[in-house]
């Protein structure tokens, strides 16, 4: 096998973020389900922009995310979204660039705008994400440049991807092309309403080793296995892939294979503020850790980092140096 040109290559919606802290009333005005994502169209979008207030705007999108925080820590990562060549699409591409990340994916010239998550934070740092995909739904196989991908030591794909038709296409390719390089396929589970749309695909790309590790916090877990008991849907996704690592908030979390089971506690933090990107910059320390060879449970130990750094302000991406963080605190980079 060729040496990787790339730690990490990302591929997910390319999602601007619009958040606002707000109340429970604002949720129920709007009839949303807290701590849900859902998809809106462009009418819905405008309705629930001009009631939000003051917001805090910047480049998202989950596994976005998961790339910028990994380039934070100090790999070599790209990343594969769809934007529309517009104000917010190109603001979208300078921000990728400008965290140290490689995004060659072209631009659509017309079709809808650049995709954008209306993400409303409530008092007790609960996300709830209202989100039109617009440019992103149009990433197609076409996208993917197999050399790229064949290039990246892990493919990490996000679990919205499974939404839209051409996107879901553009996953099964890359998946193909990663395999046959020799490389790890990583899926994030992405949310529990996602999984409730595409169980019985998710758990068929795990089982037929499609993915070769998959991420999911407790939600997404018991909604996989359609159980309430932890264990007995740990059992069976040790069972279903080769390596998966289940995040259970304020718990730490489980890293589990077929040989063991290591939970590894959560980073210590002063105040939750918004759990916005918890499970993405998750990802990113873990990638990182599995990507240098630091072990399962350093893996761990570097996702609870940067969860942790991600969920005391504002915003789903890294405000600080991460690599310099993990280096105060002891952890290999």
């Amino acid at each position: 096998m060729t040496a990787a040109k790339y730690d990490v290559l990302g591929i997910g919606n390319a999602i601007f973020d619009v958040l606002v802290q707000t109340d429970e009333g604002f949720l129920s005005r709007h009839g949303m389900a807290k701590g849900s994502m859902s998809l809106i169209d462009e009418e819905r979008a405008a309705a629930i922009y001009r009631d939000m207030g003051v917001a805090t705007e910047m480049s998202g999108g989950s596994a976005a995310n998961t790339i910028v925080g990994i380039a934070s820590l100090g790999a070599r990562a790209a990343y594969v979204g769809k934007v529309r060549d517009d104000q917010i699409g190109r603001l979208y591409a300078h921000d990728i660039r400008a965290a140290g990340v490689t995004f060659e994916t072209k631009p659509a010239a017309d079709g809808p705008a650049t995709g954008c998550s209306y993400i409303l934070v409530t008092g007790d740092g609960e996300r709830t994400m209202n989100t039109y995909l617009g440019a992103a739904q149009d990433l197609t196989p076409a996208d993917i440049d197999a050399d790229q991908v064949a290039a990246s030591a892990i493919l990490y794909l996000e679990g919205y991807l499974w939404d839209p038709k051409s996107a879901k296409e553009a996953f099964v390719k890359a998946a193909a092309i990663a395999h046959q390089a020799g490389r790890q396929v990583a899926l994030t589970l992405s949310d529990s309403f996602c999984v409730d749309r595409y169980r019985d695909e998710f758990l068929e790309l795990m089982r037929t080793d499609t993915v070769d590790l998959v991420f999911a916090n407790e939600a997404e877990l018991h909604a996989l296995y359609q159980t309430a008991d932890f264990d007995t849907a740990l059992k069976q996704l040790r069972g279903d892939v080769r390596l998966a690592a289940v995040t259970r908030s304020e718990k730490g979390c489980v890293v589990a294979s077929k040989q063991e089971v290591k939970a590894v506690p959560a980073f210590p933090i002063e105040k939750l503020v918004d759990t916005t990107g918890a499970g993405d910059l998750f990802a990113a320390g873990f990638l990182f850790g599995l990507s240098r060879g630091f072990g399962h449970e350093n893996a761990g130990r570097l996702g609870a980092l940067a969860a942790a750094e991600v969920i005391q302000h504002i915003g789903a991406r890294p405000k600080v140096s991460l690599k310099a963080l993990a280096q105060q605190n002891g952890l290999p980079v």
